[in-house]
């Protein structure tokens, strides 16, 4: 199986609207809930692709039940651990007339010492079955800053390749810890490196301890710098939509890829295919089928000298 972890999970909320008017009312036309944060959207889009998927994190309060019930209609197994605070919602209100979205986002439970003991409990007792994790996401209060690495050290002992998807404090300390692979997006990478030219920075980043640096550049698709060789991947045409939870769908593709051995160029191959086709389905964790498999033959991915 495939573990996911969310440490600050979410229950997403989705506004649409006819066209967004700031300082003033808006009529909504439609409203969806999904269970939401990072790897709760890319553990429903493994499941989608066929892996068996287990999601781990925290969960509390009415909000988290809700987001328990939700998640109990899917195919991903849940092993969240309760804490005692309400899990955040996050709200993204789309525009339907410019196709922009405005999102915000709740801070999340903070989460006792107690909590976090019993978290790493099951982290450990879930790697023994896995063939590969995910850490994703923000951090909650009380969670320490260096905690992605605590994970990606503790996985990396067990023997489970660790996909690391985070910014900021939390993404240079996990950084260290020599993840199998990290997937910032362009300003994650600037922020973390200083340099805007995506190239550059992905490589700086390599160098910090990733083995493989796969770096979101929204609608130009993704690029990679590994010990094999430096690809980048595009979609054929701009597509119109909700980006949120593309990036998501792209960490899907690449894991997917990376338990089934593929090439670098098939994994992103499918990481773009997967995070456009999420820019066309209605909510965060989902991607509209048509559209990835028209786009699997069209995507085009660069080849680019190998990087020592």
């Amino acid at each position: 199986m495939i573990l996911t972890v969310t440490l600050n999970a979410a229950l997403d909320i989705t506004y649409r609207v006819p066209r967004l008017h700031p300082h003033t009312t808006n009529r909504v036309t439609d409203v969806s809930e999904r269970p939401g944060g990072k790897g709760l959207n890319v553990a429903r889009v493994l499941a989608a692709l066929g892996h068996r998927t287990v999601a781990t994190g925290f969960a509390g309060g009415g909000t988290g039940e809700a987001l328990r019930a939700q998640l109990a209609d899917t195919d991903v197994t849940d092993a969240l651990v309760p804490v005692g605070g309400a899990t955040r919602r996050t709200v993204a209100v789309v525009d339907a007339a410019t196709g922009d979205t405005t999102q915000l986002n709740e801070p999340g439970p903070t989460v006792s010492p107690a909590e976090w003991d019993t978290f790493l409990g099951t982290y450990r007792e879930l790697l023994d079955g896995a063939r590969a994790v995910a850490l994703c996401g923000s951090l909650p209060p009380g969670v320490p800053v260096d905690v992605y690495a605590r994970l990606t050290r503790a996985a990396r002992s067990a023997g489970v390749p660790v996909l690391l998807d985070t910014s900021g404090e939390p993404l240079r300390r996990g950084l260290a810890a020599r993840p199998d692979l990290a997937k910032p997006n362009a300003d994650e990478l600037a922020a973390l490196t200083g340099s805007t030219e995506p190239l550059r920075a992905a490589r700086d980043a390599r160098r910090r301890g990733a083995h493989a640096v796969a770096a979101s550049l929204g609608p130009d698709g993704m690029l990679a710098v590994t010990a094999d060789g430096t690809w980048q991947a595009a979609p054929p045409r701009r597509i119109a939509g909700n980006p949120t939870g593309a990036g998501d769908s792209a960490v899907a593709g690449l894991l997917s890829g990376l338990v089934e051995d593929l090439p670098w160029p098939d994994r992103l191959t499918r990481a773009v295919a997967l995070s456009a086709a999420t820019v066309r389905a209605p909510a965060a964790g989902e991607f509209d089928p048509a559209t990835y498999e028209e786009l699997l033959s069209h995507v085009v991915v660069t080849d680019h000298p190998a990087v020592a």
